[in-house]
C-alpha cells in the first residue's frame, strides 16, 4: 500500500477501510477459519478484526508493504482472545442445568456431515500443538507469509518463526499420522451381519423347492 493510502486510513477515511476489506477480507477470513475450524466463527472473527483495524487505525505505519502481516497478527490475537472467552463460556455453561431436547435437523445437515469429519480429524490434530506453533504454521504455511511477515504479524524474531514453524511441521506429521489414518476393517459384528444378508438371498437348488 502506498504512503498516501496509509495516510488516509489512519485519518480514518471510510473509503480507504472499504478497500482494505475488499483486498484482504477474503485471506483475513481464510486466516480466521483454519485457527477455528468454524466458518460462523471465522466470520464472527472477521468482524472482530475490523472492528479492531478500525479502533487501531492510528497505529498504521506510515510507510511500509503490504498490511496483510498487520492484520492476520490482528486477526491472531482476536481468535487467541475468543478462545478465552469461549473457554469460561463453556465453563459457565457446565454449571448449568441442561437444557430440554431440541428437535432433530438431521436431515437439513447430512449433506454437511463428511465435511465435518474431515474438519474434526484436522482441528483434532491442530489442537494438538501448542498456540505458539499453531499460529506460526498458519501464517507462515496456509496464508503464505515469508518468515518476515509472519514475525511482523506476531511481533517475535525471525529466528523464533523458523524453529516454531520447523517444530509444529515435525509434531503435525506425526500427530496426521495417528488422527487422519484411513478407516478400520469392519468390526466382526458388521461382518457377521454382511454374512447374514448373504445367507438370506441364497438361491434355490433349483428343484422349485428353497433350501432346507
Amino acid at each position: 500500500m502506498e504512503p498516501l493510502f496509509r495516510a488516509r486510513l489512519r485519518a480514518g477515511d471510510e473509503d480507504s477501510f472499504r478497500v482494505l476489506f475488499r483486498e484482504y477480507g477474503r485471506a483475513v477470513y481464510n486466516h480466521c477459519f483454519r485457527l477455528t475450524g468454524d466458518w460462523s466463527v471465522a466470520e464472527d472473527c472477521v468482524s472482530l478484526v475490523y472492528l479492531e483495524v478500525w479502533r487501531m487505525r492510528e497505529k498504521v505505519e506510515p510507510h511500509g508493504g503490504s498490511l496483510l502481516p498487520w492484520l492476520l497478527g490482528i486477526a491472531t490475537h482476536v481468535v487467541h482472545h475468543r478462545r478465552r472467552t469461549a473457554r469460561r463460556h463453556r465453563a459457565l455453561m457446565e454449571r448449568m442445568p441442561p437444557p430440554a431436547p431440541l428437535p432433530d435437523f438431521a436431515d437439513e445437515v447430512v449433506g454437511r456431515l463428511a465435511d465435518q469429519e474431515r474438519i474434526a480429524a484436522v482441528r483434532k490434530t491442530l489442537d494438538q500443538l501448542s498456540r505458539p506453533d499453531r499460529e506460526v504454521l498458519a501464517l507462515c504455511v496456509w496464508a503464505g507469509l515469508d518468515y518476515a511477515a509472519t514475525a511482523e504479524a506476531l511481533g517475535i524474531p525471525v529466528g523464533t518463526v523458523r524453529s516454531r514453524l520447523s517444530r509444529a511441521r515435525r509434531r503435525l506429521e506425526k500427530l496426521a499420522q495417528q488422527n487422519l489414518r484411513p478407516d478400520r476393517e469392519p468390526t466382526a459384528a458388521a461382518r457377521q451381519q454382511t454374512g447374514d444378508r448373504h445367507e438370506a438371498v441364497r438361491p434355490s437348488t433349483g428343484n422349485g423347492r428353497g433350501p432346507r
